[in-house]
């Protein structure tokens, strides 16, 4: 039998992968930078690694074209053999930093490590002018254009005094940035450069000559508390430093990642990894330095999720849980304030309504004290009835009981309007009935002294006395009818007015009530969840506090702002009021008084 034939096998192929075309790739990573004020920040961070105390930008328009202009005081450009700035090392090794090599031999400090800064200017303007001085004192210069693959040296530039250190000029802008003020140029490298500019301790100044202003670049300050005693991050490859504030929530509350000093992403829930709580809550401010991550060349703002990465999130996970720890109790404080908070703007707003309306036909809910039955009442039922208890007080003019209630900053000021109280009323033929004017200053503090009171009817019969006095008597007529009574207030040159309309009937439907043994005002309230059940409130007697339904779609709906959210609630206060004051009253006459003490009480809504 013949034996097979041997079939060799194939020679393995490979090799080492090349540029196929060298100025499509440079052209490629000039063009890569996508925020033109990172190209500033790189210039400026280039300055800092050459050991620059001063830097000055200039932003101005000279014959005609923008540029910008950053100076500094730093090293230079490294020299050759000669003396000379190496422009041409500059020129012709792209992607192969000096600095690269200078950490690895120990250099700390450096942020550089690509060797393609400089080529950033195409996304700022159309050529770049780079000066530096050599050792014989005279200065030198490169120029390169956007587009174009050579460079030139320019001559010996005479100079009296050649400055120390580099000079780069980028004219003209390109039409996109000629927008960018000294301003706005000051306030980015504030946060992208914050903590180099901290430990380097460098000067940079904005200069802007077109705005004729100039601005000092500062560390940018966060506002809010600053957090201590987070939980120390341990991770293998270095150090991480936090420096996290809680502050206020808003949405332009941010935490910023940066490396070595300088900012990667101006908020670091724009990684996956981090876009959830406490990152995203808007609670807080600061800085998360990772010295070790690597970053995509080309933009400086692209994390590479390698090892590094992978470290970095773990090592942040317990701090995560200590900051959700703040954060919940943070939360849950203003949800307590916020409540007490509603609870005193109701009761004010229910103290304005009740006094323009019929005191015969409203009353407030009655606010047992401890000890005398249904219950405990909860801290804001009790804070809201001293709150209460003080502005009935300034509205019948005790001043005594009113004075123990306020703070020396609250005292009134002068004159600005006057409520009288009630504002509409019912009284009987031959019968009668007082009215009070209460005089208010623009803070709605009650005003007291030096004061002159003048009642008079505008339309309508009947009889006032004590027309000079605060409060005054009206005495009906005996035939029925409306009538309009006018308080007039002057406290100096200052003269206010407020009226009351008062309907004289020959019979009342409701009889008057007897005054409650018990104190009065409005209870507090709680929130009881209860989703997909129809009931928006009700009250608790016992507890003394009204029951919201903090499930119900209505509450949810309103609950997207504060304003909405106080309407709300008033509302279910006024049903509330309504359902105990009118008793077995027909349908469409709860709605009529709903709408009423709705329409008093929102006016005074804060």
């Amino acid at each position: 039998m013949a034996k097979a034939k041997n079939r060799s096998t194939p020679p393995a192929r490979g090799g080492r992968l090349r540029i196929g075309n060298d100025w499509n790739a440079i052209t490629i990573i000039a063009l890569s930078q996508s925020n033109p004020l990172k190209a500033v920040a790189e210039f400026v961070e280039n300055s800092i690694d050459a050991h620059a105390r001063h830097v000055t930008i200039t932003r101005g328009r000279e014959r005609g074209e923008h540029y910008l202009r950053i100076a500094d005081d730093g090293d230079g450009v490294p020299r050759d053999t000669e003396g000379a700035p190496d422009f041409k090392y500059v020129a012709t090794h792209i992607c192969d930093s000096i600095k690269r090599r200078m950490k690895t031999e120990g250099a700390q400090g450096l942020q550089g490590e690509f060797g393609i800064g400089l080529l950033s200017f195409w996304t700022v303007g159309d050529e770049l002018t780079m000066g530096s001085a050599g050792t014989d004192g005279r200065l030198y210069q490169m120029r390169m254009r956007r587009g174009d693959p050579g460079y030139t040296v320019a001559g010996h530039k005479r100079a009296l005094v050649p400055a120390r250190g580099t000079e780069l000029d980028i004219r003209p802008l390109l039409p996109g940035i000629r927008q960018f003020s000294g301003e706005k140029i000051q306030w980015y490298l504030a946060s992208e450069l914050r903590d180099r500019i901290r430990q380097s301790g460098v000067r940079i100044k904005v200069v802007d000559r077109q705005a004729r202003k100039e601005y000092a670049v500062e560390p940018r300050q966060f506002s809010g508390r600053l957090l201590h005693q987070l939980p120390a991050p341990a991770a293998a490859p270095g150090e991480i430093y936090f420096e996290l504030y809680l502050a206020e929530p808003g949405p332009d509350n941010q935490v910023g990642l940066y490396r070595g000093g300088t900012r990667v992403l101006a908020a670091i829930q724009e990684l996956d990894a981090f876009q959830r709580s406490p990152w995203t809550g808007g609670y807080l401010q600061g800085i998360v330095d990772v010295p070790f991550l690597n970053l995509t060349p080309g933009t400086r703002t692209g994390i590479i999720h390698d090892e590094a990465f992978a470290a970095f999130c773990a090592a942040a996970a317990p701090v995560e849980e200590a900051l959700a720890r703040i954060i919940d109790a943070q939360r849950h404080a203003e949800e307590e304030h916020a409540n007490r908070e509603t609870l005193r703007s109701l009761q004010r707003a229910f103290r304005e309504a009740l006094l323009a309306l019929p005191a015969e036909e409203y009353d407030w809910f009655e606010i047992h004290r401890p000890g005398e039955g249904h219950g405990a009442r909860s801290r804001d039922a009790a804070e809201g009835a001293a709150v209460d208890e003080t502005e009935a007080a300034e509205a019948s003019g005790t001043a005594e009981a009113a004075s123990k209630q306020r703070a020396f900053f609250e005292y009134a000021g002068p004159l600005f309007s006057v409520r009288v109280a009630p504002a509409s009323c019912v009284v009987r033929v031959n019968e009668s009935r007082t009215l009070c004017a209460v005089p208010r200053d623009r803070s709605r503090h009650t005003v007291e002294h030096d004061l002159r009171y003048r009642w008079e009817i505008l339309e309508g019969e009947g009889r006032l006395d004590n027309v000079a006095g605060e409060i005054v008597t009206f005495h009906a007529a005996p035939e029925p009818g409306l009538v309009r009574i006018r308080a007039t207030v002057t406290q100096g040159e200052i003269e206010c007015a407020g009226e009351a309309m008062v309907t004289v009937t020959d019979s009342l439907l409701p009889e008057p009530k007897e005054p409650s043994a018990t104190r009065q005002g409005l209870p507090g309230y709680t929130f009881q969840r209860a989703p997909g059940e129809l009931w928006r409130s009700r009250y608790d007697a016992e507890q003394n506090v009204v029951v919201i339904n903090n499930g119900h779609r209505d509450f949810v709906f309103a609950a997207r702002n504060r304003a909405l959210k106080l309407r709300y609630i008033a509302r279910l206060y006024a049903k509330e009021l309504v359902y105990k004051n009118f008793p077995g009253y027909a349908p469409e006459q709860l709605l009529e008084r709903m709408i009423e003490l709705s329409l008093y009480t929102e006016e005074h809504l804060k």
